[in-house]
């Protein structure tokens, strides 16, 4: 299927002022995240586990509870009022092989990273949200929320899970004091950690990429529009909603996966 280029130019004043905080901003979605909400005149203090620290980066594990609070002590620090928070960093590296293979450990590093590290942040930083009465939050769920795969990432959906009924509950809870929280669901993205998931799938089976690629895509009961998302294409949606323009929109859930959920 042909894909159309993605619009480039941006109202580099849309967010001219404001302060943001993305975490997972090496790579895929969070680096295209960053990349946006600059381009549209934020400035932006990012993270991730690897790398060296920077006058708008900070090496930490936000995974662990010290992780989150040196992010969130940097943040504070460098940045003083922040404006959007949005929360990328999450994934999956556990085994193929269903519920059974996944012990302990595994069960910890996927709600330590996908659950835990926006819970904390979110309780570090969004109270002086609240004393300033303005601000957005950006939880990057997942479609395993609602289409959760068992083969290797069913403690992420269940911690992406998690995360969607926090995030709601919390809208809830903020939304009347000037903070919006609002939810981007992706489905299958092209991003290297995509790549990776998959070429674990194949080891684990003892097939082929393709094999593995063509498993996945039977098990999501397939991608309508026939191709995956782009990075670019999430972040464009991330700084919509943390957007002026969408001052209206809290509570929610957007979901962007080329209409690989068959439900209404």
């Amino acid at each position: 299927m042909a894909t159309q280029s993605i619009n480039t130019t941006y109202n580099e004043e849309e967010f001219a002022g404001l302060r943001a905080v993305v975490t997972g901003g090496t790579k895929g979605i969070g680096l295209a995240t960053v990349e946006r909400l600059r381009a549209g005149g934020a400035k932006v203090l990012t993270s991730a586990r690897n790398g060296e620290d920077s006058e708008d980066f900070v090496a930490a594990d936000i995974s662990t509870p010290e992780g989150a609070e040196q992010l969130a002590q940097e943040a504070q620090r460098r940045l003083g009022k922040i404006d959007i928070l949005v929360h990328v960093a999450g994934g999956s590296s556990a085994p193929g092989g269903g519920f059974s293979v996944l012990d302990d450990g595994e069960w910890d590093r996927a709600l330590g990273l996908n659950l835990l590290a926006a819970i904390r942040l979110d309780r570090a930083l969004v109270p002086e949200m609240v004393k300033q009465g303005s601000g957005v939050v950006v939880h990057v769920t997942s479609i395993q929320n609602r289409l959760p795969l068992h083969e290797s990432t069913l403690a992420y959906a269940a911690a992406k899970a998690g995360l969607s009924t926090y995030s709601k509950g919390l809208s809830n809870e903020v939304g009347p004091k000037g903070v919006r929280v609002v939810r981007i669901s992706p489905g299958w993205v092209a991003t290297e950690n995509t790549k990776g998931f998959v070429e674990r799938l194949a080891t684990s089976s003892g097939s082929d990429y393709a094999t593995a690629e063509q498993s996945l895509m039977d098990a999501l009961g397939g991608i309508p529009m026939g191709r995956p998302a782009r990075p670019e294409e999430v972040a464009d949606l991330i700084a919509f909603v943390a957007s002026p323009r969408a001052a209206s929109i809290t509570g929610t859930e957007y979901v962007i996966d080329g209409g690989t959920i068959p439900t209404v």
